[in-house]
């Protein structure tokens, strides 16, 4: 495309917040791997002050066409444990009727240091009602805690797992269900500690990294740690700091990983929901005091 193109696309693109700390939709945009420089810088721009971005009605995209859009913006990466969907490099499928249901509150893959920067998720089957998926903004919790907590917060590591407990998670499967998702997703175990706060390398916010795979704080034993995780993730999931997204198929969101969790809500029943997501490598988190993230497990990572 001309410069003269390039131009009028970056002035044409729509964007329109939601909430008044996260979230916007972007509308007239055909999301694809061909789009031009300007309109992935527009959508990087506005993915860091938003967080969360949705693009309504892109029903034109295929698993490849979503794979080939996600490159775009960085490199895609498999899902260190679940299998790929077939036919796909990267693209990760989340079957309400396998499993797939991740009502819990948590940032993708925290238990490796590099965890993702960014994902892409396509709703290829929606409920009627139900099934909406809920993002917070990480950033803002920090910054609207009060001064001792924020000195506390850049004090503390956590350990992350991916060996935690699914059936307490997963309260709707058997325990047949609960032990067939541990084999997987735990095939291998991994185990980082990462601060509580790190620096996002784009925008320079202080962040929590908090959610689902926390195991304990380094230095604390599990009662303590429990009750100081409960005080920071309140904070994060306060309704202000929060956007929600009622899913018709063919609708696409992007989330900044390094900046959100996200929780979807198993309301639904027994009615079909099918997503499908691809992650982009992230960057290892650094400090307020300087220092990065650390692996544990496995030990050959180190």
């Amino acid at each position: 495309m001309s410069a003269d193109g390039d131009v009028a696309f970056k002035i044409n693109l729509d964007v329109r917040p939601i909430g008044g700390r996260i979230g916007a939709e972007i509308h007239g945009l055909a999301l694809s791997g061909d789009l031009p420089d300007t309109a992935i810088a527009a959508i990087e721009a506005a993915l860091a002050r938003h967080k969360v971005l949705f693009f309504p009605g892109q029903t034109h995209l295929d698993d490849q066409a979503q794979e080939a859009f996600a490159a775009r913006l960085g490199q895609p990466e498999a899902h260190p444990t679940v299998p790929v969907r077939e036919g796909t490099n990267f693209l990760l499928e989340l079957d309400s009727l396998h499993g797939g249901r991740a009502n819990a509150w948590h940032t993708d893959v925290t238990f490796l240091p590099n965890y993702p920067k960014a994902s892409i998720l396509r709703a290829v089957t929606s409920p009627p009602h139900g099934g909406d998926t809920v993002w917070s903004n990480t950033a803002s919790a920090y910054e609207n805690l009060p001064e001792p907590l924020q000195r506390l917060a850049d004090s503390l590591w956590a350990i992350h797992t991916n060996a935690y407990d699914y059936a307490a998670t997963r309260p709707n499967l058997t325990d047949e269900q609960t032990e067939a998702l541990r084999a997987v997703f735990a095939s291998t175990v991994y185990e980082t500690e990462h601060p509580l706060v790190r620096a996002h390398p784009v925008s320079g916010e202080r962040t929590l990294i908090l959610g689902q795979f926390f195991k304990r704080f380094v230095g604390l034993n599990t009662a303590d740690s429990q009750r100081l995780f409960d005080l920071f993730q309140e904070h994060i999931t306060k309704l202000e700091n929060t956007v929600r997204w009622r899913w018709t198929a063919g609708d696409v969101a992007i989330w900044d990983n390094r900046a959100t969790q996200h929780y979807a809500i198993n309301d639904y029943g027994d009615q079909r929901r099918i997503m499908r997501r691809v992650t982009l490598t992230g960057d290892v988190p650094v400090a307020v005091d300087g220092r990065s993230s650390q692996v544990r497990k496995p030990k050959a990572q180190a």
